[in-house]
């Protein structure tokens, strides 16, 4: 679905004000010229029209970090709001929490112009996400469970909390628009069990659905087998030429809280133009993530990160069911 430019700015506008973006303050656009530029456009019309100091910042693609361009570092922690165009993660590399403890917002934004006006974020949304992480901050346990043999169990509370509804009006926080979403790391080696991906479900990077059933083992935190047809063998293939132990580590598990997401969208869209957001966020999927956790202080820096919202599961915090066969059903999250 086209949008006009009319309606993308109206877009923004609506998000910066829920931002807090105020007049005098900086905001940096991180950008280069391979984008959405309806986007980067539209976020600066709207941020000059609030009377902000506007800053675009087009790094080198290439395999440098940004840690060595003290320019380019000084910009982004000086600035009261960084909109990150990129969708390359060159702020993953210890950048972004650099920028972020300096008290900066982050805003991560590289979907397409009909996506973002389609998922408008709203206060709302982080009403919900706010009830959950309240959930999981009173928590020791996390129970999932699936009809196709998923029994997952992990113990919590060694991590911080991975929120994020759409928008970064706090000092420090990060944020992808669209979104809706909320997340925590397992203690360390507690997660046990089977995760069982079924047909439908989503495998990023790859931005492709599963085609036919994978089996993974979970023992000690860390995935010891991989088992199914096909696509079983294109996953070992792929997080075994990392040739990283901690590629197979269980990293971040949440569930998504936007009930405008919708699970068939990355269908429609182009690989290349979209993070697959709808497929992350949408009401009631389980996020089973492997890999890092260097955003939540953890020492796994492994450059093999897989996100997979899975459907269809029952995901509990100390027994108490927060989404049921893929339903969010907690009070206060709905």
């Amino acid at each position: 679905m086209a949008v006009s430019q009319q309606e993308l700015v109206e877009a923004w506008r609506h998000v910066l004000t829920l931002c807090k973006l105020g007049a005098t303050e900086t905001v940096c656009l991180l950008t280069r010229p391979d984008i959405h530029q309806q986007n980067v456009n539209a976020a600066e019309h709207v941020a000059r029209q609030i009377g902000a100091y506007v800053l675009r910042l087009e790094p080198a693609i290439d395999t440098r970090s940004l840690h060595e361009n003290k320019v380019a570092m000084q910009a982004l922690k000086s600035s009261g709001l960084v909109i990150d165009f990129l969708g390359l993660h060159l702020l993953r590399r210890g950048e972004q929490e650099e920028v972020i403890r300096s008290g900066a917002r982050i805003l991560y934004v590289v979907e397409p112009p009909e996506a973002l006006v389609r998922l408008l974020p709203t206060e709302e949304d982080k009403r919900r996400v706010r009830a959950a992480e309240a959930c999981i901050r009173k928590s020791k346990s996390m129970q999932v469970t699936s009809a196709a043999g998923t029994e997952l169990h992990v113990q919590l509370g060694e991590y911080p909390i991975l929120s994020e509804w759409g928008y970064s009006d706090e000092p420090g926080h990060w944020d992808h628009w669209p979104s809706a979403f909320v997340a925590t790391w397992p203690n360390e080696r507690s997660a046990q069990g089977t995760v069982v991906l079924r047909p439908g479900d989503i495998i990023f990077p790859f931005k492709s659905y599963v085609r036919d059933e994978i089996r993974l083992q979970v023992s000690d935190g860390y995935i010891t087998q991989i088992d199914g047809g096909f696509d079983a063998e294109v996953l070992r293939e792929y997080m075994s030429e990392f040739e990283d132990l901690e590629a197979y580590a269980v990293s971040h598990l949440g569930w998504g809280l936007n009930p405008r997401a919708r699970w068939s969208r990355l269908a429609l869209l182009d690989k290349h133009q979209t993070n697959g957001n709808d497929g992350r966020a949408f009401a009631g999927n389980f996020m089973f993530s492997t890999g890092p956790n260097t955003d939540a202080g953890g020492s796994r820096n492994t450059l093999c990160h897989l996100d997979i919202p899975m459907r269809k599961c029952s995901v509990s915090l100390d027994g108490v069911p927060m989404t049921i066969d893929g339903k969010v059903v907690a009070k206060g999250q709905t």
